[in-house]
């Protein structure tokens, strides 16, 4: 057999081969590179224009907030002048009421009987006075219960009180206003 020595051929394919393969893994390594490079300017650009939405989205968020801030305060403006027309509408309608409420008040104190003080805690009517006797107060108790502008009159103390005669009583008593049906549907 003859006798072929291949190892300079083998070696110079190996060199061969060695060479492609270096120069496949530059090929390779700068192409991942150059991708890489790419996707990373690919994600900054798409996070500068996703910075540049939230910006915006913050200052019209903002301008919203303002607008909604002035809403409310016209909300609670016009919260405030709906209650103050109410109060002033009340107070136009229960006007002659008041009138109403002297007038039955003097009509159902009976002769005898003398008001000291008279004061007014929402519709409750403080009543303090003097009477020549228990019956009066009575009698005063039971014109009060009969009105339509008072019910529910309420004696809290009778005392004996000389200084105003020998069977003079000094009371106090609570009633409760009421307006009657015929004022509320004219108010």
């Amino acid at each position: 057999m003859a006798k072929i020595n291949l190892l300079p051929w083998r070696e110079e394919h190996r060199q061969e081969k060695k060479k492609e393969f270096v120069t496949q893994l530059i090929g390779v390594c700068i192409l991942a590179g150059l991708i890489s490079f790419v996707w990373i300017q690919a994600v900054n650009k798409a996070i500068e224009n996703q910075q540049s939405r939230n910006s915006l989205l913050s200052s019209e968020i903002a301008i919203l907030d303002k607008q909604v801030k002035e809403i409310q305060e016209l909300k609670k403006k016009r919260r405030e002048l709906l209650e103050r027309m109410k109060v002033i509408q009340d107070l136009q309608g229960t006007r002659p009421v008041i009138v109403r409420y002297f007038d039955e008040f003097a009509r159902s104190v009976p002769e005898g009987v003398f008001v000291l003080t008279l004061s007014r805690s929402g519709k409750v009517l403080n009543i303090e006075g003097v009477a020549e006797t228990n019956t009066r107060v009575s009698d005063f108790m039971r014109k009060l219960n009969e009105s339509e502008f008072f019910e529910k009159p309420n004696l809290r103390s009778v005392t004996v009180d000389p200084k105003y005669g020998g069977q003079s009583s000094r009371f106090s008593m609570q009633v409760n206003l009421i307006l009657p049906s015929n004022e509320e549907g004219g108010a």
